[in-house]
């Protein structure tokens, strides 16, 4: 017989897991804001993008299967693409998938 007690817990939406963690209420809000701002300049770069991929998609006059077999990839891949789907995706796909149009991307940090 199994006696150990699993004890599980789910932050709300809109919660503050830091604080659920047990962070103090000062630190938390800290780190909330913080993961908060890094989560957004990710999205942000995703967007770039994908604004790019979509923009290439449209000049070249593709169809989605016709820049899925070009990118690599497939058709419901692009449609992520097209519609800013940002969390199906890693910088690093993108990324890959404009290298494959001839496009070079750089990035600068401040």
């Amino acid at each position: 017989m199994n006696t150990e007690k699993v004890i599980t817990h789910i932050t709300p939406v809109g919660g503050n897991v830091f604080a659920d963690l047990g962070f103090e209420p000062e630190e938390a809000a800290e780190l909330l804001a913080e993961s908060r701002r890094i989560i957004s300049e990710k999205q942000a770069i995703k967007e770039s993008l994908m604004t790019e991929l979509a923009g290439w998609i449209t000049e070249k006059k593709l169809k989605q299967s016709e820049a899925a077999q070009i990118l690599g990839v497939t058709r419901p891949r692009i449609s992520d693409v097209i519609n800013k789907k940002t969390i199906k995706f890693t910088i690093d796909s993108l990324v890959n998938m404009l290298a494959r149009t001839g496009k070079h991307v750089s990035f600068s940090v401040s």
